[in-house]
Formats: structure tokens, C-alpha cells, sequence
């Protein structure tokens, strides 16, 4: 298997598991826990909110100054926060997928 194939699954493997992660969390009580990964994902969210053109988000969410929107914010930031985890977990992943 392709080196870029087998990431892709392995990304794939680890973004599952991270989705998987917030009913989990959600239902013994972590709250917190969900609270650190959307607050990791603040960075990149910005970032995605204030590079892109206006209307970019405008059009995306239907959300009226989706920019500066703190639903839209917030909902960015914990979906980038577990893709990270997501990333974090892929990597040990595809590392030991190599190794054999």
C-alpha cells in the first residue's frame, strides 16, 4: 500500500475515534476535557475565520458576519480541535504501519 493511501486510512481511523471520543466524554461527565480540545482548536480556527474573504463564511454557514459569529467560532474551534486529535492519533497509527 501506498505511503499517501495508507495515511489517509489511518487519518481516517483517528478522526473516527476522536468523534467517537465526545459522546463518550460527554456521557461520563468530562466536560472539561471537551472544553481543552475546542480551546486547541482556537489558533487554527481564527485563522480560518479571518483569512479567507468575507462572504466565504457568509455563504458557507448562512450565518450573517459568520466571521465575528460566536456560534460559527465555537463550532469551528471544537471541530478543528478534534481534528487535531484525530491527527495525533494517526500519527502513532501510520508510524507503526510502517514499521512492518
Amino acid at each position: 500500500m501506498s505511503a499517501p493511501m495508507r495515511f489517509t486510512l489511518c487519518l481516517f481511523c483517528g478522526l473516527l475515534l476522536a468523534v467517537m471520543a465526545l459522546p463518550l466524554l460527554m456521557l461520563v461527565g468530562h466536560f472539561e476535557l471537551v472544553a481543552w480540545l475546542a480551546a486547541t482548536g482556537k489558533p487554527l480556527a481564527w485563522l480560518a475565520l479571518e483569512l479567507p474573504p468575507a462572504g466565504f463564511w457568509d455563504g458557507l454557514s448562512g450565518a450573517h458576519d459568520a466571521a465575528h459569529n460566536p456560534h460559527v467560532r465555537s463550532f469551528l474551534e471544537l471541530c478543528v480541535g478534534f481534528a487535531q486529535l484525530g491527527v495525533l492519533i494517526a500519527l502513532p497509527l501510520y508510524y507503526l504501519g510502517a514499521r512492518r
